[in-house]
């Protein structure tokens, strides 16, 4: 009845969990204000979603892309960055896809050739290229151009959005390229096009077209650094911080009160829950991040085959999944300059009541209390860790109970 083929849990970056949790304001903002405003023609920027590892940040927008999809709208597949990577060449062959969806391969009009041609060369050559034999005009500029002609063709084809999903970003370090290609991204976002409307009036609108840009929170400095206010003008930036156990707890209402539906090996279907103890430990143990609730319920599930999941075998589920845990919130720690580490180690040391800006420039050998503001706020406006109140709080919870207790042991 529990096996590997009938688990919902999915703990990967690339997937899509079946048990979703939380994130209801970004699935909204989706529904509701950006696929609205990109169809009726309205300016809206693109949306750029940052976090630390392991807060749900690829499966949120694949997740808005799967309902795109459903909605008819033409998607890129998740469009992942590799460290080295030319982002321009990945892009390239997405858009020239796109194209082909909307028909534009087919079409005999001598521009639109010209500008698949172009593109084309774009994702031989990427951000190398020079097009400056033909007519002078730079990649980004090729890019820009049939990203506008695809937009034009969902205009023609009516109630469709193209939606272009590039994960990984704070993976493109060339000055060059990340340059190049947030231009193109926020030159055709923000292109207009004149249509006739009833009445014979000619008005000018923006293309269906919306763009995602997943990544770490590093992205942001790179990205406003090198394109500043151009960059903020075009893009709107969400920094994830962890669900809330409310939504968590919403989350594994089925399993509590209707169960799970699987297979039951004879060609019928039963039911695996979990009592409300269980329920509430997973929630307790993954401290609000999206992959340790996955990681918690995936390791309850192969914890036994009884028809309902015990709190007893999500302690032991989670037992073997500690060492994963401290390795991820290790990663996370690691990956932070020595003075954001100290800065989160001098918190988590102090009593919750007096983790105030002047205790905390004290313990870390501050003459002054305004010194330990920078830090503190790169953790809080960048990375989403902590949130400067009176007193300071962990954003990030499991972080917390990494440094102050004895989690993630049971």
């Amino acid at each position: 009845m529990r096996d590997a083929l009938d688990n919902p849990f999915s703990p990967g970056s690339d997937t899509i969990p079946d048990v979703w949790a939380g994130r209801t304001e970004q699935l909204s903002d989706w529904r509701d204000v950006v696929r609205p405003r990109r169809l009726a023609g309205l300016p809206e920027r693109g949306r750029t979603v940052l976090g630390e590892p392991g807060l749900g940040k690829s499966a949120l927008v694949r997740r808005i892309a799967q309902q795109a999809s459903r909605a008819g709208d033409w998607v890129t597949p998740q469009l992942r960055i590799p460290a080295g990577a030319d982002p321009l060449k990945l892009v390239a062959e997405a858009v020239l896809a796109l194209a082909a969806d909307a028909g534009l391969s087919t079409s005999r009009e001598k521009r639109i050739g010209d500008a698949i041609a172009r593109v084309q060369a774009v994702a031989l050559s990427g951000v190398s290229l020079t097009l400056r034999g033909a007519d002078g005009r730079e990649p980004y500029a090729a890019l820009t151009e049939l990203l506008v002609e695809v937009g034009v063709a969902a205009i023609a084809e009516g109630d469709v959005v193209a939606v272009i999903h590039i994960d990984e970003v704070q993976n493109i370090t060339d000055e060059k390229a990340l340059s190049q290609l947030l231009i193109a991204l926020g030159d055709a976002l923000t292109h207009e096009v004149e249509v006739t409307v009833p009445g014979d009036a000619r008005v000018a609108r923006s293309l269906p077209i919306a763009v995602y840009l997943t990544g770490l929170p590093d992205f942001e400095d790179m990205a406003g650094a090198r394109k500043g206010a151009t960059f903020a003008r075009r893009f709107k930036t969400t920094t994830l911080s962890a669900i809330d156990d409310d939504d968590l707890a919403e989350a594994l209402q089925e399993f509590v009160l209707e169960g799970w539906e699987v297979p039951d090996g004879a060609g019928g279907t039963a039911r695996v829950r979990m009592d409300r103890d269980a329920a509430a430990l997973i929630v307790d143990l993954c401290r609000g991040e999206p992959f340790l609730f996955q990681l918690a319920g995936e390791q309850a599930w192969y914890a036994g085959g009884t028809p309902t999941i015990t709190a007893a075998q999500v302690r032991q589920g989670w037992r073997g999944a500690q060492r994963e845990a401290t390795a991820h919130v290790e990663r996370i720690l690691e990956r932070l300059p020595a003075r954001e580490r100290q800065l989160l180690q001098v918190m988590a040391e102090l009593p919750a009541a007096e983790r105030t800006a002047t205790r905390i420039a004290e313990a870390m050998g501050f003459a002054k209390v305004t010194e330990v503001g920078p830090t503190a706020q790169r953790l809080d406006t960048v990375r989403g860790i902590i949130d400067r109140g009176k007193p300071y709080t962990f954003r990030h919870r499991a972080v917390e109970a990494y440094l102050s207790s004895d989690w993630p042991r049971v």
